[in-house]
């Protein structure tokens, strides 16, 4: 099967500084603006620029150099630079880049996952090459997170004894190739004391669900992300329900775009649920079905 969204998805190239290559998957895109006057908003974090109107709507400009901490654009500079508009976890924000490459098509099953040994402060997600040149794409999750920390009413979430009891049972898998968001998942979870596997890999997360099958311990819930390169999470569904011997598994499909488009086609590929911005509350509740 070949999903809609590597069809769809390209990447957009750019640069933050004269010599490295980036890149973001064109779905989380909305537009790309030349850079205009901003005005400041007070007591806002250092790397957020001040606030720009592009078609009515007041956006926050963030330089996106200064984030992943390479050395911020000057104001003079400024004028020559683009802002990428990005619509992500219900927030639609503005990222000022140095230059603007191209929008090229990809097969996202090419984009390699970071070394290991890169650290835990990397924002990125994955790497290709183009023209035997690394192009590294970030992970806007993980960007976001460290400028708009995550409100904590939405990252814990309670259960009653008999809830619990429901989920203990439960051989639950978690899926994402973002830090933010494996971290976002595992917190819930371990905030309520259920135990989960968690992979930031699709190919890995089917061949974990096939090994758990094989010695009778199959996955009963799977968590996995929409957006992700190699087997995107359509691909997993849709494999793991034509696979007898893993279709039981209640699937949960979440996603950071603000689009009902993505929840449509989760329903298309055999998901049960799809979820569009991460809440403890809403996931947890989701899993609760799943265990019925």
């Amino acid at each position: 099967m070949k999903s809609k969204a590597s069809q769809s998805q390209g990447l957009l190239l750019f640069h933050l500084s004269h010599v490295q290559q980036f890149a973001l998957g064109t779905l989380k895109i909305r537009e790309i603006v030349p850079f205009s006057d901003l005005s400041k908003i007070p007591q806002s974090h250092p790397a957020i620029l001040g606030a720009a109107t592009v078609r009515g709507n007041t956006i926050a400009v963030v330089d996106m150099a200064a984030t992943i901490g390479f050395k911020a654009i000057e104001p003079h500079e400024q004028k020559d630079c683009y802002v990428v508009i990005t619509d992500c976890q219900r927030m639609v924000i503005g990222f000022l880049v140095r230059a603007i490459d191209k929008i090229i098509e990809c097969n996202w099953r090419d984009i390699e996952a970071p070394a290991s040994n890169l650290g835990h402060n990397v924002f990125l997600t994955g790497v290709t090459r183009l023209d035997d040149k690394l192009v590294q794409l970030l992970d806007v999750e993980l960007l976001m997170a460290k400028i708009f920390p995550q409100d904590p009413a939405t990252s814990r979430a309670i259960l009653t004894d008999v809830q619990r009891e429901q989920l203990k049972p439960m051989r639950i898998l978690l899926v994402d190739d973002s830090k933010v968001a494996r971290k976002q998942l595992s917190d819930a979870l371990d905030s309520i004391n259920i135990a989960y596997d968690v992979t930031s890999d699709g190919h890995d997360a089917l061949q974990i669900m096939r090994d758990a099958a094989l010695v009778d311990k199959p996955i009963n819930i799977l968590v996995s992300d929409i957006e992700m390169p190699g087997l995107d999470g359509y691909e997993l569904a849709f494999e793991v329900k034509n696979n007898p011997d893993l279709a039981d598994a209640y699937i949960i499909l979440h996603t950071s775009l603000s689009s009902e488009i993505s929840v449509s086609q989760a329903k298309q590929v055999g998901a049960d649920e799809a979820l569009t911005k991460f809440d403890a509350h809403e996931l947890i509740d989701a899993m609760l079905r799943g265990a019925k």
